[in-house]
């Protein structure tokens, strides 16, 4: 794939230099990436929306047992062990009638944890002034992967302090392949105040959740 370069805010103005073909009319989400998430999305979304949640990603994914992992959350970014828990258990009431996922397998639904996957343009915007770490899905001035300081949205632009820079880079939401917070002692202080001072539970790689506190495991087998 061809090398391309990234926009830059130089003075307050925003500016492209160079770009790859036309930007999609209508917002792009990382909250799926295959057809078989998006199939689960369109049941899991009415569900969650009617509970006051909101799903964050979702992953199915392959082995000896298939799982079938959602991440979600409410309003205000919170979510608990109970709430984990009555999302499954209506999920799986669904699952159960409509047979999304053929053969055996698990329910995990979790929280985003604290060093959150961003799938969404509004996640960048939430989490501006954090560090975060975008992997885009071509050659930008020959990477792949950024890592700085979020500095918000424009339009359906992510704009980053990336490191040893100065000016502002700009990266369209649509070339963004994967997005996550990185774990600092100001993103734990932040999850801190937003839990009341309650210890804060983050995840450990992209695929899986380490505390099971945040997380309902259910087992279902469709024939």
């Amino acid at each position: 794939m061809p090398d391309g370069t990234i926009g830059r805010l130089s003075s307050g103005a925003a500016f492209f230099i160079a770009f790859f073909g036309q930007f999609a009319a209508s917002e792009p989400s990382l909250r799926t990436r295959n057809r078989q998430d998006e199939i689960i999305a369109a049941l899991a979304d009415p569900v969650a929306d009617a509970m006051g949640y909101e799903i964050v990603r979702i992953r199915v994914l392959s082995g000896k047992r298939q799982t079938v992992q959602i991440m979600a959350e409410k309003a205000d970014g919170t979510m608990d062990v109970e709430d984990c828990a009555k999302l499954s258990r209506a999920l799986s009431e669904v699952f159960e009638t409509n047979d999304p996922i053929s053969g055996e397998y698990v329910l995990e639904v979790s929280s985003p944890g604290i060093d959150r996957p961003l799938t969404m343009l509004a996640h960048f915007e939430r989490w501006d002034g954090f560090e975060a770490k975008i992997e885009l899905d071509r050659l930008v001035e020959n990477r792949k992967r950024f890592r700085g300081l979020l500095a918000g949205i424009e339009g359906e632009n992510v704009l980053i302090d990336l490191e040893g820079e100065e000016e502002t880079a700009m990266l369209p939401f649509e070339w963004i392949a994967e997005a996550r917070l990185v774990l600092t002692d100001a993103l734990i202080a932040e999850s801190l105040k937003g839990r009341g001072g309650e210890a804060p539970v983050w995840t450990d790689g992209a695929e899986t959740v380490t505390d099971d506190t945040q997380t309902d495991k259910t087992s279902k087998t469709n024939r």
